[in-house]
């Protein structure tokens, strides 16, 4: 029995915008370890089902798909972060701890 990941991603690192975070992607787990190819030394893998993600608008049609299907799933919650306010004039504040 196969078993897929269900998860929100996360933002990137690299910018600061929030797109592809608003979907749920489902993931297969990699049935078979990645080997480096002979010729190239580049990654592979016998398992292409590594190669799908398929996106859903919410969790619950994730797992509704995942339940249809016969797969077992590992659900993964996003991660919601702390926004701290802050203001300009806190970079000049004489009690600013460096």
């Amino acid at each position: 029995m196969s078993v897929v990941r269900i998860y929100k991603p996360s933002k990137t690192a690299m910018q600061s915008g929030r797109r592809k975070t608003h979907k749920w992607v489902l993931e297969f787990e990699p049935d078979s370890p990645e080997v480096p190819d002979p010729l190239m030394g580049w990654m592979g893998s016998s398992d292409t089902r590594r190669q799908l993600r398929l996106q859903f608008d919410t969790r619950e049609e994730a797992i509704a798909f995942a339940e249809r299907n016969g797969l077992r799933y590992r659900l993964r919650s996003p991660h919601q972060p702390v926004i701290r306010p802050k203001s300009y004039a806190e970079n000049f504040s004489a009690n600013k701890v460096v």
